[in-house]
């Protein structure tokens, strides 16, 4: 008896802690320009990119995922090649090598733009998921240039798989999941192939579209979760294939669920769930999903106006993902297993050469107050929060005054001083966080003049002017983004 006992209490020692639920959040994660969303953690911080329908591609940050929900949007990628560089959608991180690649959709800038739609691949200078980033290559097959989209890539013994949505045989009349080899994480080796059509009824609600792959792997499984109908409809839903045979790249080698495996809850308000991403939690031990979804059963739906919602999802006995029913905005959940830092609720700007901090002079809360540096010290005039305005601009808001960065008198001259001033929805008041440097350095480009935030004369002095100067590329005009409460 003592030795079952003794038995039982060492079983119970040496089971794994159970995990500490992580900060409490609510969705929408993103509440603007949400669709197709994708989440990466590494390295303590969770990364977010969504789809923009411009010509840049923004990212967040946040060491919670509650704090992706205000944490700043920062560009880090916009293209000049006319060509390719307009309409950007469904972008995706994934890592290799040491370094990230960041694949994602781009067209032509031109009015008709839908046709010219193709997938391409970005690569990053070094181990940052920020960036920089330059341009590598268009995903294009060896045997076409077809229209082409949602890439994303899978690894399946050793061998490396781009997956997409287009049609490998242009005459279907239908919108497939289309896989093609990679001999490395920009280069397609191969030719397209279909694998999954939209045969089955959920799958053709408003328009016959399989599109969205990603993969999920667990236990020497492999899925594919695609999304299936029309993205302008509620009911976009989620799929599921799963590799049953040995050769990825034959259609024969996937077997497909025969029913939706997420999809719109009306008791809970959320429409058109799909176009989702996996993430797992900071501790490892639990398996996430981000997707999209919207409030309203327009059938016009596929817009910014979807928003970008997370949920944890479970695993069924046969080994295939359970990934339950969408939530209801507004509900509180707990965070991911793991996170132990604070959820950031404003910024400090830290100029790279000084070390000091973008402040508001004396706190005062007059229209006019000049914005300078002065050594960090943790005041609220010292504190922003930088607030997306849906644009791919954002407004820094002090959080002692309330008031925003401006620039006086809406001029654009090199030496224009910048101020706070009441919120007037103008563009002086609006800015670009473009990420220029390892270490979260961004520079301030200023909406109306295209110019940045610059330290006058790169002085390091306490009380030194902040204002509007060319883009010289030098540390005095790189400000550094980091979280505080």
């Amino acid at each position: 008896m003592v030795i079952a006992v003794l038995t039982l209490l060492l079983g119970a020692t040496t089971q794994p802690a159970a995990a500490a639920d992580g900060r409490p959040y609510t969705n929408p994660v993103k509440s603007q320009k949400g669709a197709d969303p994708w989440i990466e953690y590494y390295n303590g911080n969770y990364y977010m990119i969504t789809t923009s329908w411009s010509d840049v591609l923004t990212m967040r940050k946040s060491p919670t995922l509650a704090g992706l929900a205000t944490a700043p949007s920062v560009q880090v990628w916009k293209d000049t090649d006319t060509s390719r560089g307009c309409n950007f959608w469904a972008p995706e991180l994934h890592s290799f090598n040491g370094k990230w690649y960041l694949y994602y959709v781009g067209g032509r800038c031109v009015s008709d733009y839908l046709g010219t739609q193709r997938s391409h691949v970005l690569e990053s200078e070094g181990s940052d998921p920020m960036g920089p980033y330059h341009y590598k290559n268009k995903l294009k097959p060896t045997d076409s240039d077809p229209w082409l989209i949602d890439p994303s890539v899978m690894e399946v013994g050793g061998k490396l798989y781009m997956l997409g949505s287009g049609d490998a045989a242009p005459t279907t009349g239908t919108q497939n999941l289309t896989i093609a080899p990679m001999s490395n994480p920009y280069t397609v080796s191969g030719p397209l192939t279909n694998i999954s059509q939209p045969t089955l009824s959920w799958e053709r609600s408003g328009g016959n579209v399989n599109e969205g792959a990603e993969v999920l792997q667990r236990n020497g499984k492999t899925f594919i979760v695609y999304s299936a109908s029309g993205c302008w409809t509620p009911d976009y839903k989620l799929g599921q294939l799963e590799l049953t045979g040995s050769d990825p790249l034959l259609a024969s080698s996937w077997t497909k669920k025969s029913t939706p495996v997420f999809q719109r809850n009306d008791a809970a308000g959320v429409y058109g769930p799909g176009h989702n991403g996996f993430f797992t939690s900071p501790d490892g031990t639990e398996n996430w999903i981000v997707y999209h979804a919207r409030n309203d059963t327009s059938t016009n739906g596929c817009d910014n106006n979807r928003t970008t919602r997370a949920q944890k999802f479970t695993w069924n006995a046969d080994g295939t993902p359970n990934f339950g029913t969408p939530v209801a905005l507004g509900t509180t959940l707990a965070g991911p297993a793991g996170e132990t830092a604070a959820t950031p609720t404003a910024y400090t700007l830290v100029n790279r050469n000084s070390g000091k901090c973008l402040d508001v002079e004396g706190g005062n809360t007059a229209d006019g107050t000049n914005i300078f540096q002065w050594t960090c010290n943790g005041g609220t005039n010292q504190k922003w929060r930088i607030e997306d305005l849906g644009n791919d601009t954002s407004r820094l808001v002090n959080v002692r005054t309330g008031k925003v960065m401006d620039t006086t008198n809406c001029a654009t001259a090199d030496g224009t001083d910048i101020r706070q001033w009441s919120w007037l929805n103008n563009n002086c008041q609006k800015f670009r966080l473009v990420y220029t440097a390892t270490g979260d350095y961004v520079r301030i480009v200023n909406e109306n003049s295209g110019k940045v935030a610059d330290v006058a004369n790169c002085s390091a002095a306490d009380g030194a002017d902040v204002r509007l100067w060319s883009w010289l590329n030098n540390n005095c005009q790189q400000w550094q983004l980091k979280p505080t409460t």
